[in-house]
């Protein structure tokens, strides 16, 4: 079932279905023309539903989930005999949630990730794990009307069935308008890449 733009922007949790319609830029009926970003497509979507989403001035919280199976594709590749979630994933995963925050609060554009400040790996996460949950305090989101661009900055904790394992703080991702590149694999403005702006 697809969302008005506005329901679409009160939501407070999103299920799997929901998630990988907006993945296919499926699920707001009626989005802005200058769009409301994307998620990555499986099997980049690191996480299977959000379970909280709130806000209150520039700052916010978002939590989300990922079912992790056996056969989970990283675990094919990385490492034999070895397999372990890769970490660069669980912090892709949280640039991928605070640019979905950004854009439930209203940013218009793409999304990118942006950098983030410190990162720690204290844990990992195994084919016989059950759930990881990703929560993330947004320190600030901020409309940045000059540019038409949003940002989002927080820091997460990344738990594998409930044990801590992961700490990223300042992580950032933005929301820009005019960068999608919506005609690949064809060369047009948006088919190389470079700085932003």
């Amino acid at each position: 079932m697809q969302l008005k733009y506005q329901d679409f922007l009160a939501r407070t949790e999103f299920s799997k279905q929901e998630l990988l319609a907006y993945s296919w830029g499926d699920l707001v009926a009626d989005p802005p023309i200058e769009g409301c970003g994307l998620l990555p497509s499986p099997p980049m979507l690191m996480f299977d539903r959000i379970t909280e989403i709130s806000h209150k001035g520039k700052r916010g919280r978002i939590v989300a989930e990922q079912d992790i199976s056996l056969d989970d594709w990283f675990f094919q590749c990385h490492f034999r005999k070895d397999p372990v979630q890769p970490g660069c994933l669980g912090v892709d995963a949280v640039w991928q949630l605070i640019g979905f925050y950004a854009i439930i609060r209203g940013g218009k554009g793409a999304g990118r990730a942006l950098g983030a400040g410190e990162i720690e790996f204290f844990g990992q996460i195994r084919p016989h794990n059950k759930v990881v949950r990703y929560e993330i305090d947004i320190k600030r989101y901020s409309h940045m009307a000059a540019q038409d661009a949003s940002i989002a900055i927080g820091s997460a904790k990344v738990f594998v069935d409930d044990e801590e394992i992961y700490s990223i703080k300042d992580a950032k991702a933005g929301i820009f308008k005019d960068i999608q590149y919506t005609n690949y694999p064809h060369e047009s403005k948006q088919a190389v890449g470079g700085t932003l702006g």
